[in-house]
């Protein structure tokens, strides 16, 4: 008794399309879920990232620069682009001191001093200004300025602005003449650094004691 085997054709067809399509399907699957994790991955990395500067950038905002100048008291300092009372009372002693009390021989230096603290942006027309005050000096060699803050007003600040209630004393031949005004002081802060930017002198009038 003869057993009749399958021709060739019968398992081409009836077996082995049948395993290829299973090992199509679990490789699909395999595939899927490869793209689904590397998408979460993707995902969480974003995430992280987006935290990471978030904290980054509160941290820089946060960074506390501590200045204190020989011989000052106070607390002078930055934080992020916030300059301390401390810090805003001192810049103003300063640039009132180099902008308003010179002579002929003190004023081209105090002048430099003072162009080192101006934002590139103002710097010609500050630098301008200044010169044409040395100008002055030089036609009127016995003249001198000073200038004090005045103690009977307050020095307000709002926003990128200190103005400050001032008296300047003129000198010229012996002859001394007194005015009383405003200097607005026009800044900027940057990377935990003082700009100026722009001085501008108001409502003067002279003293009629």
């Amino acid at each position: 008794m003869f057993l009749r085997r399958k021709p060739a054709s019968d398992l081409v067809g009836d077996i082995r399309p049948t395993w290829h399509l299973h090992r199509y399907l679990q490789g699909s699957a395999n595939l899927f879920e490869e793209n689904r994790l590397l998408k979460i991955a993707v995902a969480g990395l974003f995430g992280i990232t987006a935290v990471l500067g978030a904290l980054i950038y509160t941290s820089n905002q946060n960074a506390r620069t501590v200045i204190v100048p020989f011989g000052a008291d106070g607390d002078l300092f930055i934080t992020g682009n916030r300059p301390s009372e401390g810090y805003l009372r001192s810049i103003t002693f300063n640039v009132v001191g180099l902008a308003g009390t010179y002579s002929a021989y003190s004023a081209d230096r105090q002048f430099q001093e003072l162009l080192r603290i101006v934002h590139p942006s103002a710097y010609n027309e500050v630098r301008d200004s200044l010169n044409r005050l040395l100008d002055e000096l030089r036609s009127n060699p016995t003249l001198s300025i000073a200038t004090y803050i005045r103690s009977d007003q307050a020095v307000t600040r709002s926003g990128a602005e200190i103005l400050v209630p001032i008296e300047k004393v003129r000198v010229i031949g012996g002859v001394i003449r007194k005015f009383r005004g405003n200097l607005r002081i026009r800044y900027a802060l940057e990377n935990g650094r003082f700009w100026l930017t722009a001085l501008q002198e108001e409502n003067f009038d002279a003293d009629a004691r």
